[in-house]
């Protein structure tokens, strides 16, 4: 069985259990790929021009909320699902942007299983309940705020139904 990525899986539906939770590691908001990004994909005046947006109420630039959250999918790949038996993921149920996000922050990435049942959709397949967060750092390291969360459901490759789901085309 492979992982989201292709390695080989060492993480099934069944080791992801309610109560659980994964330090995803630190991002480092970068201001030239926070920049390219928005002029992209979310040119709005307030992610990519620092004159309008340093008069305005934001004090600065401000990342794309879209860019926030794309930083949280990597952390999640690269810490879990590049180890898990990942299936697509059947809906996103939250996504809130709690605080602005500026180049230079450092975000530390968390995930917690909040729920796990049986696939009624797909056999062979669970479905495990998400939330994922990313916690601003103060310059000492220490938790500042909240910035980003979201919660949303993957479905996960049971180790005991894993033939059903190859076969259904997992």
């Amino acid at each position: 069985m492979w992982s989201g990525t292709g390695a080989p899986a060492e993480l099934f539906f069944e080791d992801l259990t309610p109560g659980q939770s994964f330090d995803l590691g630190v991002v480092d908001i970068d201001e030239t790929e926070m920049l390219a990004f928005a002029r992209r994909f979310d040119p709005q005046w307030y992610h990519i021009d620092a004159a309008m947006a340093g008069q305005s109420h934001h004090g600065g630039l401000i990342a794309s909320g879209f860019y926030t959250v794309s930083l949280f999918m990597r952390a999640y790949v690269d810490s879990l699902l590049s180890r898990a038996a990942a299936d697509a993921s059947p809906g996103l149920e939250e996504l809130r942007w709690l605080a602005p996000v500026r180049a230079d922050d450092r975000l530390a990435v968390r995930l917690d299983v909040v729920g796990s049942k049986p696939s009624t959709a797909r056999p062979g397949l669970g479905t495990v309940t998400l939330i994922g967060t990313m916690i601003r750092l103060d310059a000492d390291g220490q938790p500042e705020r909240e910035v980003l969360r979201t919660r949303f459901r993957g479905w996960f490759v049971m180790r005991t139904g894993g033939d059903q789901a190859r076969q259904a085309g997992a």
